[in-house]
């Protein structure tokens, strides 16, 4: 049994955890996942005994490894442990966890730096996509330093922009799964949606809330009959998505729309899938975003949509806001998407399990 592993913890975007090379690991999936819930101190609500950080968006894990794939720098799969379950899964993408995979894979040797600035192709194997980071490394060197700011993260950082290449249907098959723009499931127009994250988008209104509540307020004792109404429509939605019975995994995630309160395009609260986000995924953003194109869906009712072909749309949200920008062609399809992450080396050495 492995008690040990060679270990980066970092920060990636909004999120933070463990940045593993796949051959530091058990190569028997029972037993890495064994070994990562002992990790992070799983199951126990305050992840004691572990490196965990009592919340879902601090008990993430990044497996890397040099990439066989033509036109690949390296392989990423992302493992969600639960915190107060004995679970693993990489039913989903991070698109947050992966702002630090271009900083690790240079830092463990397995990109070159090539200048001032190094692009990382990276290959996101729990969806089969592709996702290109351009990391700051002078003098050969990743650089976290700058003047980067994201929202849910203190101060600022080196810039780390993702473009996202054919996320489109990445876990469901299509983009919108049931093909249709608006599904109604359990009395509430919904948009089934996956561009880069499943997602359910449905207006906060629907559901009794306005979107404009606190994380804290989402998860007291005045919104559990809402928190038990969405979770209906997830169980519900998650055959209709291509993703069977969802119980246990941690997507479709749930997203409530309003109208924007900030000058951006639309205000956004999102459970993933049963904790309210402190934020939102930076796919589950690009997933929103994208629905907001959608014509009649609940999102393009409540959304401020700019014109043109490129199309920059501010996702608000609890504690500031994410721009994606979104290219579409003449039909009104979204062809690419990209966004502004950063990522911070917190630690390296060995990890005891």
């Amino acid at each position: 049994m492995v008690t040990s592993a060679p270990v980066m913890w970092m920060r990636g975007g909004t999120s933070k955890g463990g940045y593993f090379l796949a051959s530091d690991l058990p190569q028997d999936t029972a037993e890495r996942d064994a070994f990562l819930l002992r990790v992070m101190g799983s199951p126990d609500p305050r992840q004691i005994d572990g490196m965990g950080g009592a919340d879902p968006l601090t008990s993430k894990v990044a497996v890397v490894k040099k990439s066989e794939r033509e036109g690949i720098d390296v392989d990423y799969l992302f493992l969600q442990v639960f915190v107060d379950q004995a679970i693993v899964t990489d039913a989903q993408n991070c698109g947050n966890i992966l702002a630090g995979i271009g900083p690790f894979a240079i830092e463990r040797g397995l990109v070159a730096a090539t200048g001032d600035e190094t692009r990382v192709a990276i290959y996101m194997e729990n969806t089969g996509q592709v996702a290109v980071a351009t990391v700051q490394t002078p003098r050969g060197q990743v650089n976290y330093a700058g003047d980067a700011k994201i929202d849910g993260v203190p101060g600022s950082h080196a810039p780390v922009p993702l473009e996202f290449r054919d996320t489109a249907g990445s876990s469901c098959g299509a983009l919108l799964p049931t093909g249709q723009a608006v599904d109604e499931i359990e009395g509430v127009r919904c948009t089934l949606i996956d561009n880069g994250m499943p997602c359910i988008v449905f207006k906060a209104e629907d559901v009794g809330a306005t979107g404009f509540e606190t994380r804290e307020e989402l998860e007291s004792d005045k919104f559990a009959e809402m928190r038990a109404k969405i979770e209906a429509i997830r169980l519900a939605a998650g055959p209709r998505m291509n993703l069977g019975d969802v119980k246990e995994k941690s997507v479709p995630k749930m997203m409530l729309v309003a109208p924007p309160q900030h000058g951006g395009a639309v205000t956004v609260r999102s459970f993933i899938p049963h904790r309210a986000h402190a934020t939102i995924g930076v796919l589950g953003a690009v997933s929103v975003a994208t629905a907001c194109l959608v014509e009649g869906s609940p999102a393009a009712e409540v959304a401020t949509i700019p014109g043109g072909s490129r199309k920059t749309l501010s996702v608000e949200h609890p504690t500031g806001e994410m721009t994606c920008v979104l290219e579409v062609n003449d039909a009104g399809d979204v062809t690419s998407a990209a966004l502004l992450r950063t990522a911070r080396k917190l630690m390296d050495g060995t990890v005891f399990a």
